[in-house]
């Protein structure tokens, strides 16, 4: 079976900070706070497509700091549904600060599988800049706590805050990977209207990066996430309307995954010197080899590289066979 979320947000209930990016209901879509009744409902409609198996997922906010007794009937609506077949468990995503011994108990004893820390930076001045009301310590402790009492771990991280860098990036990424997670979401930054980072950036004190810059960067973060072992499970924030509509600045793209995917197949190519190739690839992955609106192509064509486009499902997805004509 295919393996999908039933994601129930939970828009910035609980959470004690407003981050320098963070307008919650832009990002989720979602004005109102979830009730037991549209957990279950929300279950029912995914079950009716077949083929799945599904988390029940709890994002936006930081669930672990919204009343007990709200999360509570929440939990308790979720952990009604998990059967062990087609609802395997439940995923909630939280703030590193919020978590302790008393809490996880309470997690486990409603069925809750995998947990993840909005981490965003290991850089305690980037955190301090952003407004984000913890330190990479706490991000440690959390972390390590979560393992030891059993649960899947997930860590996310930004890129392009406020005073953040690239190298500071990579820094950030080896020191998640060093607490040995078993998912990484890789979120870069977007600027919205109404938030902290829209000031700055009104004032010029905040250069945002760009679909380009956070791509090139996600190409070096990648590999060292799956060189560890750690599965990086999403690049860039889902696709919204909202966003959209009150996006200031920043590195959105709705395909922004493939747009990085795309960077390594041309990176592959370009290690290669100019000259008349034969690439052979994979069906599924034409589209990631030349790039968005042929982007890839026409840039090879300009330095110097005749290639010859082979379609062949000999080759694996996101690989690539080059050979000199």
């Amino acid at each position: 079976m295919k393996k999908g979320n039933i994601s129930i947000f939970v828009p910035h209930l609980g959470c004690p900070q407003q981050c320098s990016f963070c307008n919650q209901k832009t990002i989720t879509g979602k004005q109102t706070q979830p009730t037991a009744e549209d957990v279950k409902n929300a279950v029912t409609t995914a079950l009716k497509r077949k083929g799945y198996e599904y988390e029940i997922a709890f994002f936006g906010g930081s669930f672990t700091a919204i009343g007990r007794e709200y999360m509570q009937k929440l939990l308790t609506a979720a952990a009604e549904c998990v059967d062990g077949e087609r609802i395997k468990g439940i995923r909630i995503s939280t703030r590193p600060d919020y978590i302790d011994d008393e809490v996880l108990d309470l997690l486990k004893a409603h069925k809750v599988t995998a947990i993840e820390l909005g981490a965003q930076s290991m850089d305690d001045e980037v955190l301090k800049a952003n407004m984000r009301g913890h330190s990479a310590e706490d991000v440690e402790n959390a972390a390590k706590l979560i393992k030891s009492h059993g649960f899947e771990l997930g860590l996310q991280m930004m890129t392009g805050l406020y005073l953040d860098t690239d190298e500071k990036a990579v820094k950030t990424a080896k020191k998640l990977i060093a607490l040995q997670p078993d998912t990484v979401r890789i979120y870069p930054t977007v600027v919205l209207k109404g938030t902290y980072l829209a000031e700055l950036f009104d004032k010029e004190l905040y250069k945002p990066q760009t679909v380009d810059d956070a791509a090139a960067l996600c190409t070096k973060l990648l590999p060292m996430f799956e060189e560890a072992g750690i599965r990086v499970i999403r690049l860039g924030l889902h696709a919204s309307d909202d966003i959209k509509k009150n996006m200031v600045a920043g590195a959105y793209h709705e395909s922004f995954g493939e747009i990085v995917q795309s960077r390594f197949m041309l990176n592959r190519v370009l290690a290669y010197p100019p000259g008349n190739y034969e690439i052979r690839v994979n069906p599924r992955s034409v589209s990631k080899l030349k790039g968005n609106q042929k982007r890839n192509a026409y840039f090879l064509m300009e330095q110097g590289y005749n290639i010859k486009y082979t379609v062949t499902d000999k080759v694996a997805v996101d690989d690539l066979k080059i050979v000199r004509r």
